[in-house]
């Protein structure tokens, strides 16, 4: 009989308690896959079509074919997953802080593993996905030019809610326009959030990128009776800007 909780992996890290959970509501439901850093969730696999929202939407408005994408955060892989479903992705860097979490897709422990980290295209790196957005290195450091078709973040709760407080500045005009750089003209950055939308990062944003919108995807819950959502929020580079 399938034990309602299991512990699969646990590690003390430089930045906490990390511990990879399976658990089920009831003997017979479905497997919940969650990632916690000491007594916070980074990742439930309860509700993620946020995360696949954040992919799907944003590949939507990318032209071209044999797209380079970058995803920063990986969780449990469900933004990367959905992103590999598009045919036209041919590169795929997704950045993890974590190193852990990377080991955990490797060595197919997560139910994702194989799609994310089996997929010849996808190529998951260690990193400070922030630091790499705005210095000179890049998301390639073999290739620190490098532009791509679309950079996609899924790392802190929101754009004032963090994981870390050592992100609390990328959500400025600034350090978007470093970003963008690192965007094809005509690319696409987006951001999903689980917060209202923040009035002050899409003026931010709306500093170096054209279209700038946000996306409300809603889903069901069983904590309240209307529905819960998370935010995409989405720009595009110009098509006139440098590459």
């Amino acid at each position: 009989m399938v034990p309602l909780f299991e512990e699969i992996a646990f590690r003390q890290t430089a930045i906490g308690e990390l511990s990879l959970r399976r658990r089920r509501l009831t003997a017979d439901g479905a497997d919940i896959w969650e990632i916690k850093l000491n007594d916070g969730y980074l990742m439930s696999s309860r509700f993620v079509a946020g995360e696949i929202a954040l992919a799907e939407l944003a590949l939507a408005q990318t032209r071209g074919d044999r797209l380079d994408v970058v995803v920063g955060g990986l969780g449990l892989g469900y933004t990367a997953a959905a992103a590999l479903r598009d045919p036209r992705v041919a590169e795929l860097t997704v950045i993890e802080l974590i190193p852990e979490v990377i080991e955990w897709h490797r060595d197919r422990l997560l139910p994702l593993g194989e799609a994310v980290a089996g997929d010849p295209r996808c190529r998951l790196l260690d990193g400070d996905f922030f630091d790499m957005a705005v210095n000179a290195a890049g998301f390639v450091p073999a290739d620190p030019a490098r532009r791509h078709d679309a950079i996609l973040i899924d790392i802190d709760h929101s754009t004032t809610h963090f994981i870390d407080s050592g992100s609390a500045g990328f959500y400025r005009a600034e350090a978007i326009a470093a970003l963008a750089q690192r965007l094809v003209p005509g690319g696409i950055f987006a951001l999903w959030s689980t917060d209202p939308e923040d009035a002050a990062f899409v003026d931010a944003m709306r500093h170096s990128l054209e279209n700038v919108h946000v996306e409300r995807v809603e889903f069901e819950t069983p904590y309240r009776d209307e529905p819960a959502f998370n935010l995409v929020y989405l720009g595009r580079k110009g098509r006139t800007a440098a590459r």
